[in-house]
């Protein structure tokens, strides 16, 4: 999953005013549920702990490059204490197809010492925690407690960057402004499938160098100008 900048995220503490229709919002959202009612994450994983795992390699990489090497990464270890065993240097050579991958090894290897003795092994339901372990950032931090606890978070990656500056919900510079900004259009009946249908329509529809504007189901309500017309 790639990220739109490297820096930490701070927490949010104040939310801040979107000149966008609470209404209007919720009619994006209604047909988002409608075309994919139960979106999913594209990243593979068994547990909790290979969620976080894939996350933490996900930065600045796909999905689909990450899923290529945690396929046997996971297979030699699901658990932080099978992952300590495996060691940095059995993990280098399982994710080095990955961008990053020195570094990402060696921070896979030691949130799962801090898992392990700080938690009993278990990846913890709370953000400050989670937070706290090596390369685990708020944007890591969201995904987890979205897809391993249910929580109604919003996890801003590229594409939920873009999409919320594009389509008028944020005019946001930063992720922690766009996920503020979202966060107070997003339905709760929609918050726990929001920052998926946001990805999944900035990947495969309103994609950053043409948005694909013609076959777009959200076209009439979306305040981008440029539209992109149907391909001759």
């Amino acid at each position: 999953m790639v990220q739109p900048t490297k820096a930490r995220s701070k927490p949010i503490n104040k939310a801040r005013k979107v000149p966008f229709s609470q209404a209007v919002a919720a009619e994006i959202f209604a047909r988002f549920a409608a075309i994919a009612p139960e979106p999913k994450g594209e990243l593979e994983h068994v547990n909790a702990y290979t969620l976080l795992v894939a996350v933490v390699l996900s930065a600045q990489a796909t999905d689909a490059g990450v899923n290529r090497a945690t396929r046997a990464l996971f297979a030699a270890a699901d658990t932080p204490l099978k992952m300590i065993v495996l060691g940095e240097d059995r993990v280098r050579d399982f994710i080095k197809t990955i961008g990053l991958y020195r570094n990402k090894a060696k921070n896979v290897v030691a949130l799962s010492e801090r898992l392990v003795a700080d938690h009993g092994g278990e990846v913890p339901h709370d953000r400050a925690a989670l937070e706290a372990l090596p390369g685990v950032g708020r944007k890591t931090a969201n995904v987890v407690l979205n897809m391993a606890f249910g929580d109604a978070t919003l996890a801003v990656d590229t594409h939920v960057f873009r999409v919320a500056n594009r389509i008028g919900f944020s005019d946001g510079k930063t992720p922690e402004a766009v996920e503020t900004d979202v966060l107070a259009l997003v339905p709760p009946e929609h918050g726990l499938h929001a920052h998926h249908w946001l990805i999944l329509h900035g990947r495969y529809l309103c994609k950053a160098r043409k948005p694909e504007c013609w076959r777009c189901p959200i076209a009439d309500l979306c305040k981008f100008e440029d539209k992109t017309p149907v391909p001759k």
